[in-house]
Formats: structure tokens, sequence, C-alpha cells
């Protein structure tokens, strides 16, 4: 994998709501780290930085705007020149100015992380694909949550990720290691 100079990272849904227990038990405890260890080397490299923030239509989800949850953490907090889109499904292209965006900016390939994996992540990864961008979820540097599937039946949190990056790579997006985009990125 080459990492372009102007790839972008793509930071889904990195709000106060995301942590609160009611949600459940998840997985990769350390997605954070690796986010955030991305989000540096990003902006040391000056390569583009979008802040995707989920506004939900909804008054019990944790990001209704109307309370704290949909708040965007201070660690992930968008600095001056890093875009911020605003979302009210979980695909953060549909109904946002995204995709104007990446093509205006000529940006082609797309560095994804963030939550849930199953739904925001892999939508927006899937839409991203769709598109003709150069799509890269990168694994442990996202995370969801314990779920049941259609039967009934209880899906550890390890299990719906590792569905949801299975539906992913290879045909709307490349699944990567955190480490492996960071190697990626010394070659510039």
């Amino acid at each position: 994998m080459e990492l372009k100079a102007n790839a972008g990272l793509i930071i889904i849904d990195q709000q106060k709501g995301i942590l609160h227990p009611r949600l459940g038990r998840r997985n990769n405890p350390q997605a954070e780290d690796r986010m955030l260890e991305l989000l540096a080397h990003w902006r040391r490299s000056e390569r583009p930085v979008i802040h995707v923030q989920h506004l939900s239509r909804s008054e019990d989800s944790v990001f209704w705007p109307l309370q704290s949850g949909v708040e965007i953490q201070q660690r992930f907090q968008p600095l001056p020149g890093e875009q911020l889109i605003q979302k009210q499904v979980p695909d953060a292209f549909c109904s946002t100015v995204l995709e104007r965006l990446l093509r205006e900016a000529g940006i082609a390939q797309l560095i994804i992380v963030g939550v849930a994996t199953h739904n925001s992540v892999e939508s927006t990864a899937r839409t991203a694909g769709n598109l003709g961008f150069e799509a890269w979820v990168v694994e442990d540097a996202c995370f969801t949550f314990d779920k049941a599937d259609f039967f009934g039946n209880p899906r550890s949190a390890e299990e719906v990720h590792g569905m949801s990056l299975g539906n992913l790579h290879g045909e709307y997006a490349t699944v990567v290691s955190t480490e492996h985009i960071l190697k990626a990125g010394e070659h510039l």
C-alpha cells in the first residue's frame, strides 16, 4: 500500500455518547489510542482530517443533539483547517457535503476509523467504495458492541466486528491495521 500525500483520515462519531455504559460491552479497548496515533500522524504530515459527527433524529439516542452525548470528545476535537461533517444517518455521505468536499480537494484515498464498525463505519466505507474512492478501514481503530443477530442469537462485539470487516474487505474497502497505515506513511 502506498499512502498518498493527500489521503483523507475520516474519524467517525467520536462523541461523548459512544462511551455511555448503556451501549453495552464493546471490543477493541485500545481503538481510541489507535485513532489518536493516526490523528497525530495525519496532523504531523499535514494530510486532510475529516471529523464526522452524528446528530440523531431519535430522542433516546446517545447522539441526540439536545444533550452532551452529541459533543465530540475533547481528545478528538477538530483543529482549525480540519473539516467537520454532520450527519443524521449512519452513512457519512448521505445528505452531506462529504463527497463534494473530497472531490473538490482531489482526495481519492480514504482511511476510515471510528464507530460503530457494523453501523456508521461499514455504511460509510460501503458508499466510499461504491463511489470509486480507495477506501481503507483500520480494523484496530474501530470498535462495536455485542449485538443479537436477526434470528435472536447473541453475538459478541468481536464477532460483529469481524463480520462487518468481512463484509467490507475486498469488495468495498481494504481492511488493514494501524501499524500497516503508519508504515505506509513513513515512505513519503
